[in-house]
């Protein structure tokens, strides 16, 4: 299950859980690199992107800047526990 997950992939994992660090240096290309890797993305016209966890579904918009704000952070954790991407998985906890 977790074997398409790199070291990169995996370190971003735990940057979007921790809580003590906010959305401080969580970059959105890694953020969308490891959901790309955990669930499927696809770019709308709009500019947003739809992305699918699991049962979830998220609609996101590219950040102004490099960092997800706190927000999409929340919304992100959020898919990626109802994926089984979150603390206490095997995906989580590999290393």
């Amino acid at each position: 299950m977790t074997d398409h997950l790199t070291s990169h992939h995996r370190a971003t994992l735990h940057k979007v859980f921790d809580h003590g660090g906010g959305a401080h240096n969580v970059e959105w290309r890694e953020v969308i690199s490891l959901l790309e890797a955990v669930g499927t993305v696809e770019e709308e016209h709009n500019g947003k992107f739809r992305v699918g966890l699991g049962d979830s579904l998220l609609f996101l918009h590219r950040p102004k800047h490099k960092d997800v704000d706190t927000q999409m952070l929340v919304d992100i954790r959020k898919g990626l526990e109802s994926a089984s991407y979150g603390p206490g998985t095997p995906a989580f906890e590999e290393k």
